[in-house]
């Protein structure tokens, strides 16, 4: 896991590729006791959860300060991943379901995250103004969209314009032909070689 962050984030310090492992350890501890992902899947953390997640850093560097919020984390993906690359960057992680929220609030504890706080809310009743919100294929843009409006600042730091930026695999030709904002498609395999990314992608679309 080391070697493949190095790889592809050089910049990483070594305090930072210790927290991604510290990350596993806890994450997979509470995975037996609630059942995050799947535990089929528990094998494939790394690449399919928390590399899965930095596709977003490939995309967008975050900026120091600036404010992110991560709607459905779930088990505190891709929030916590990210929160670890970008120390500076302010974090804000919420799920409908409260043990899953009690999970990502004691593995943020135990990682020392002082950037990163969540909540157990709905994405409706969120307040504040944020640079991005990011997610993981929670649901269709269709719905996700309405969730997000009012909650993106009008205040630019990036040279990418601030939105949504969503991580979401297969065609999704027909999902983002009901999109009437301005988006735009990176894929994954362009950065990362591993097969799962084939299909992979991080949408952008803007505020």
């Amino acid at each position: 896991m080391r070697e493949e962050l190095k790889k592809y984030f050089p910049f990483l310090e070594k305090e930072q590729l210790d927290l991604y492992e510290r990350f596993c350890e806890e994450f997979l501890q509470w995975n037996e006791k609630i059942n995050l992902i799947s535990r089929k899947d528990t094998e494939n953390l790394f690449i399919h959860h928390i590399l899965h997640s930095l596709a977003i850093a490939k995309v967008c560097m975050f900026k120091p300060n600036c404010e992110i919020l991560d709607i459905g984390t779930g088990g505190g993906f891709p929030g916590l991943p990210l929160a670890i690359m970008f120390p500076e960057t302010k974090f804000f992680l919420v799920d409908s379901i409260g043990k899953k929220i009690k999970v990502v609030q004691a593995i943020t504890e135990a990682l020392g995250l002082g950037n990163v706080r969540s909540e157990q809310t709905r994405a409706e009743t969120v307040q504040g103004k944020f640079d991005f919100i990011v997610s993981r294929a929670v649901t269709t843009f269709e719905d996700f969209i309405p969730w997000t409006q009012g909650r993106i600042s009008k205040i630019q730091y990036h040279d990418l314009p601030n939105g949504i930026l969503y991580l979401k695999g297969g065609d999704l030709t027909e999902e983002l032909s009901k999109v009437k904002k301005k988006y735009r498609v990176f894929n994954i395999s362009d950065y990362f070689e591993d097969e799962f990314f084939a299909t992979k992608k991080v949408i952008h679309i803007e505020g």
